[in-house]
């Protein structure tokens, strides 16, 4: 991710936010970072975070977005909490470069590990410098003051208050303590609570506005001439019969080839009039041999090594088991397709993009303007889902670009053919798992070789005395060349889907070599305190009842950790072994998130990713033919139906004594193998291959 360099900005109020909040120099200069920002540093300065109004309304920034996970209201929360104010007085903006705080970008689920700790500070801080205010002001000690709903009163003299508002009077704060500390766990009010969301009326009434909707006087709509394949290049264009259509203005750019009009659908339409010969790629793998291409093309390094493996083999006397796990592409496929308006105004540009890294999308809006960072200012609050693929935002740079080129502003909102062509998709993936069982029951030796998917989560949490890990490509970078026929990028819990899927499948197969119930055999090589107490109480909640699979139930197990966040979780599934088809009827999902801030947020982010995750179990798969991608649209890419949803009980598992830990993709990445495994447990057959789709389900029965 390319440094950020801020600089001193003067607002005097926040444009088509509905709230005036008045700043100074001061107050924008405490955003600057000390050092060139890391993976998710921010200011230190606690006024960069927060802004008390005349009126004793707070206004919490932060540079992170809003893409439905619920981070408005949490980070809401924690300020509140800290505060001392109601979570109705505290207002929150998101995503915008010129008034929040520096951040890297909402992913990872690093919002509430990362961020809320940050804000708690701040708000801790704040209170203690108001409190000392208070305490001059009313000629009392510090000692004998309370705050309630940011109102500071003298405990021995209730006559004596003054409000915060009052006490700041809309300006910046420049007095500071060193060392203030958080509250503890058991003196929360607000926190652990779950409020009605902040961003819940704007959408059910839609008033939410986002990058689309931004509509501005004289603004333009640009269609954009693209490519038929990934590679392809461009040999000729001919583009005057659109330009023959009234009022439609075309530019040419570079690499850029817009046909632009004040309404959308007569800029499509000339779109179409627009003659083009593009010289195709050299070969490239199709979907049918991507798996041998991936394989062909990269070598795993080995990333983590551990005792011997012949000495494990020697101890596997319960038998040691090779199997091979695939992986297809997968779509990102958000609602809202890349979007973004641009505008210039005195020489400054702003832009607002549906993205998730709004100072990373500055960057490149300046860098290809060629302009000084300040004359940009990137505006992304609320975002139609992103789960990795709005890391990006190249709409926003051809927004712009054809902004200034056309001196007028200019919307490019992607179809969603584009959405599915232009998308990074999740990485296919290989991985081999070539395992061990003692006739204890004790896994013996695991060697995984992985390709594509990437090292996240590979190497069992499990109890292993002799392990190799190996791993080549994945969604971050290092793939060799020619390794992927388009480019890849983070989805939903990146790398760990893929891995928690052949890990977990490989666990029950020992587990049938074993001749143990899949649970027992888990609990028998886990000493992850954390994930055992999870594991335990899906149990419980679930009724698991032990025995051999294939028990003939349909049901099934799968554990894992992502970003400290433990998830057991365990389903029911019905096969219809004419059709192939699979109907999972009921999830249970127990997770150790640490201190929960919010648990109805907590448990809508958890049934998300079961609905999103029963995509990627059975259904999503992208079909290419070289840098062709054929899957453009939702009719060839199948999203769960709501007739698909099963049963969810979402459990909490209460653990205050971790701090809050992010929960936003931890709940997704076990329901491809739950889902294996309880397909395995219904009829005797393994699916070793995502998305378990009716066909793959057909192949492994006649194979059975």
């Amino acid at each position: 991710m390319a440094t950020v360099q801020l600089t001193r900005r003067a607002f005097t109020s926040l444009a088509g936010a509905g709230l005036f909040v008045f700043f100074r120099g001061e107050f924008v200069r405490a955003q600057e970072p000390a050092q060139l920002p890391t993976r998710q540093s921010g200011p230190t300065d606690f006024n960069a975070y927060l802004k008390i109004g005349e009126d004793g309304r707070v206004t919490c920034l932060v540079g992170k977005v809003e893409l439905g996970q619920g981070a408005m209201t949490s980070l809401a929360q924690s300020l509140a909490e800290e505060l001392d104010v109601a979570l109705d007085s505290v207002d929150v903006i998101m995503g915008d470069t010129d008034l929040c705080p520096y951040d890297m970008g909402t992913f990872g689920s690093m919002c509430t590990p990362i961020l809320v700790p940050a804000v708690r500070r701040a708000g801790a801080e704040a209170r203690a410098v108001l409190l000392q205010m208070a305490g001059e002001r009313l000629n009392a000690p510090v000692e004998r003051l309370r705050v309630r709903a940011g109102v500071v009163s003298d405990s021995a003299n209730t006559a004596a208050s003054v409000s915060y508002g009052r006490l700041v009077e809309g300006k910046h704060i420049e007095r500071h303590l060193a060392n203030v500390a958080v509250k503890p766990v058991k003196a929360f009010q607000v926190i652990g609570q779950s409020p009605r969301r902040k961003d819940g009326l704007d959408k059910i009434t839609g008033q939410a506005k986002y990058a689309g909707d931004q509509i501005l006087p004289g603004m333009l709509h640009a269609c954009i001439l693209r490519p038929p394949a990934h590679g392809a290049k461009l040999r000729s264009v001919d583009t005057s019969a659109a330009e023959k259509i009234k009022g439609v203005r075309v530019v040419k750019d570079a690499d850029l080839i817009a046909v632009l009009h004040e309404h959308r659908d007569v800029a499509a339409e000339a779109l179409t009039k627009v003659k083009a010969e593009f010289e195709p790629h050299a070969a490239l793998p199709d979907d049918q041999t991507i798996f041998d291409h991936l394989q062909k093309t990269g070598q795993p390094r080995t990333m983590a090594q551990s005792g011997s493996l012949a000495e494990g083999q020697q101890l596997a006397s319960g038998g040691v088991v090779e199997q091979t796990y695939f992986h297809d592409y997968g779509a990102h496929s958000p609602m809202e397709t890349h979007s973004a308006t641009a505008a210039i105004e005195n020489g400054k540009v702003t832009v607002w993009a549906s993205s998730q890294a709004p100072f990373g999308v500055k960057n490149e809006v300046a860098r290809a303007l060629g302009l000084p960072a300040d004359q940009v200012r990137i505006i992304s609050r609320y975002v139609g889902g992103g789960f990795g693929g709005k890391s990006e935002a190249a709409q926003a740079v051809e927004a712009a670009r054809l902004a200034r080129i056309t001196a007028k502003p200019v919307q490019v909102v992607y179809s969603r053919e584009e959405e599915f062509f232009f998308d990074r998709f999740r990485p296919a993936a290989v991985t081999k798992i070539r395992a061990g069982v003692t006739s204890a029951g004790k896994i013996a030796l695991w060697d995984t070789q992985v390709w594509g998917a990437g090292e996240r989560e590979a190497r069992p949490f499990y109890e292993v005395p002799h392990l190799l890990m190996a791993s080549v490509g994945g969604w971050q970078g290092g793939n060799p060349p020619g390794f992927h026929p388009f480019n890849v990028g983070p989805w939903r819990a990146p790398s760990v889907n893929s891995n928690t899927f052949a890990r977990e499948s490989h666990i029950d197969v020992l587990a049938a070599k074993a001749g143990i119930d899949p649970l027992e055999f888990r609990l028998n090589n886990l000493t992850h305190a954390r994930l055992r107490r999870v594991l335990e109480t899906a149990a419980r909640y679930f009724g698991w009842k032990a025995g051999r699979a294939p028990s003939r139930r349909g049901v099934g197990i799968a554990c894992g950790v992502y970003s400290n966040t433990c998830n057991a979780t365990m389903a029911e599934v019905a096969v219809n072994r004419t059709t192939g088809s699979v109907q999972v009827k009921r999830v249970v999902m127990a997770l150790d998130a640490g201190v929960i801030l919010n648990p109805d947020g907590l448990r809508q982010q958890a049934e998300g990713c079961i609905m999103m995750g029963l995509g990627y179990a059975l259904t999503e798969e992208v079909r290419f033919r070289g840098g062709e991608v054929l899957t453009r649209n939702f009719d060839s890419y199948q999203l769960p139906r709501f007739s698909a949803m099963p049963q969810m009980e979402i459990v909490l598992v209460d653990n205050p004594e971790t701090a809050a830990l992010g929960c936003g993709e931890p709940p997704i990445i076990t329901m491809g193998a739950v889902v294996a495994n309880a397909i395995y447990d219904a009829v005797g057959a393994r699916v070793p291959h995502l998305p378990m789709t009716p066909e793959r389900v057909q192949a492994a029965l006649r194979r059975v």
